[in-house]
């Protein structure tokens, strides 16, 4: 049960195809999970990709299990033809790829390739401490997605490389920040939590990797301009970035923040931190009062609570949101808020020729 509730702090979300308007009526969503290899063999991505398509095959649900309700999309089906711009999706910790797939369908309805792969060592099924402790390695793993989709149009159809954006949540949210340009001091964070201790927070420092040890990879410079636009969702471990890097980001961001703390992730010293150091004119921030850490994920299925409650005692905290807050409607808000960005921020860009 424990790989069912994922009761680390840091997660995110699948639920039900959301109704935005369709810039692809026809299209339905196309399923298929891959593998992206890397040299050394040590940090293979398992990669899930949902991707327009015009095939006719019965629908199967998919990232389901007993406490989650999943999505529908066809199996291995064939891309469309038509370039269509790309979202990558990154899980927070412990998490995996099935975490914003709620979010997928959605997407791909205006449009989008998308792309989740599980992060080595942070995620549910890979929780190897020497992988874990390579938090740098995090935004580089999605630029490989990046890479293999833009050579690659069999898996998902053909990128628009002028069109890429990024979404994560919770630690996703620091990989998609730090895939932005924005720099990490180790240092800092280590400050930061001498001034505001957090157990939850502080007390992973070590695990991930930030450490007084980790001052160079960490602070390396691992943006990808290819990213035209980044979402972040509660993120979290925000106080480590460097402020004068933060405002001088020059890809768009929309930071979505929680209003109910049951995390233990105070807006301000979070996604607030991170909105207070962008440049205004390149960024929105917004607080969804009855939105809970929690409220990012999938919507729980009937009887979850009671299940999680006798199984993992403690972890029904994952199906709570605000106490007038309905996470499926939680979840329509946040698809148009982020289809809205996405659209507004992508639509400068040149298409592809």
């Amino acid at each position: 049960m424990r790989k069912i509730a994922l009761s680390a702090w840091m997660l995110a979300g699948l639920s039900v195809s959301l109704c935005l308007p369709q810039a692809h009526a026809t299209d339905l969503v196309g399923f298929r999970e891959t593998t992206v290899a890397d040299a050394s063999n040590q940090r293979p991505l398992h990669v899930a990709l949902w991707y327009p398509t015009n095939a006719t095959a019965p629908l199967q649900t998919w990232a389901e299990n007993p406490v989650f309700q999943g999505v529908q999309a066809v199996k291995d089906a064939a891309p469309s033809q038509t370039a269509h711009p790309l979202v990558v999706l990154s899980h927070g910790y412990r998490g995996n790829w099935r975490n914003l797939s709620w979010l997928a369908p959605a997407l791909v309805a205006q449009g989008y390739i998308v792309a989740a792969p599980d992060h080595p060592g942070t995620t549910s099924f890979d929780q190897r401490p020497a992988e874990a402790a390579k938090l740098w390695e995090r935004p580089k793993d999605l630029r490989r997605v990046i890479d293999t989709l833009l050579k690659d149009s069999t898996l998902a159809g053909s990128v628009d490389p002028q069109r890429i954006a990024a979404i994560g949540h919770s630690l996703g949210g620091w990989t998609v920040t730090a895939l932005a340009g924005a720099r990490y001091s180790p240092q800092l964070f280590l400050e930061e939590c001498q001034k505001h201790p957090n157990p939850r927070l502080c007390g992973l420092g070590p695990e991930l990797g930030i450490t007084q040890d980790n001052q160079g990879p960490l602070g390396a410079d691992l943006g990808d301009p290819r990213v035209k636009a980044v979402v972040l969702l509660d993120l979290g471990m925000a106080r480590g970035f460097v402020p004068e890097s933060l405002s001088a980001v020059k890809t768009p961001a929309l930071v979505l923040a929680a209003g109910v703390d049951n995390a233990d992730m105070p807006v301000e010293l979070e996604s607030g931190y991170i909105s207070a150091n962008l440049a205004p004119a390149r960024s929105s921030f917004k607080v969804l009062a009855e939105a809970t850490h929690f409220s990012f994920m999938q919507l729980c299925k009937p009887g979850a609570v009671a299940l999680l409650k006798k199984e993992e005692p403690g972890d029904e905290i994952i199906c709570g949101d605000g106490a007038a807050g309905d996470r499926q409607q939680l979840h329509q808000q946040m698809a148009e808020l982020i289809g809205g960005f996405l659209d507004q921020r992508l639509a400068g860009q040149p298409p592809e020729s």
